[in-house]
């Protein structure tokens, strides 16, 4: 957000129009929604190009040198980056499908976060116009 956008949208709370206040914040949240879409997709892709297999477990904490397979890395990043998604459309309701999993916890199983990174597909397909051929 710009400085100018900031100060519009401050001067717009100082002057009580919550209506454009509201709308600035749907907007900003769906900024970021985007910005989730494209980064979580881009690490997936960069994901299935390994073989699947586990994740990190969370939260992780390096107790060695020996650092995990890129694939293993890269499944984790994914699986948090889907998970921020499952959480901003839990709270500002902006799912395209429905159908939104839980949020990953601590301890979290292999289950739960290839649900959260599917949804992240779904989602990313969703916002994509392919044509249905009918």
């Amino acid at each position: 957000m710009y400085i100018s956008d900031r100060d519009r949208l401050a001067a717009a709370y100082v002057a009580g129009r919550r209506d454009l206040v509201n709308h600035q914040a749907h907007s900003m949240a769906l900024e970021r929604r985007d910005d989730l879409l494209e980064t979580g997709v881009v690490l997936d892709a960069l994901a299935l190009c390994h073989e699947q297999g586990a994740y990190l477990p969370r939260p992780y904490q390096e107790i060695s040198r020996q650092l995990p397979e890129p694939g293993v890395e890269l499944r984790t990043d994914v699986s948090d980056v889907a998970d921020q998604l499952v959480r901003h459309d839990h709270c500002h309701g902006t799912s395209l499908t429905g159908n939104i999993p839980p949020g990953l916890e601590e301890g979290c199983t292999d289950t739960e976060r290839d649900a959260v990174r599917a949804y992240l597909r779904r989602e990313w397909l969703a916002t994509r116009k392919f044509p249905t051929g009918d």
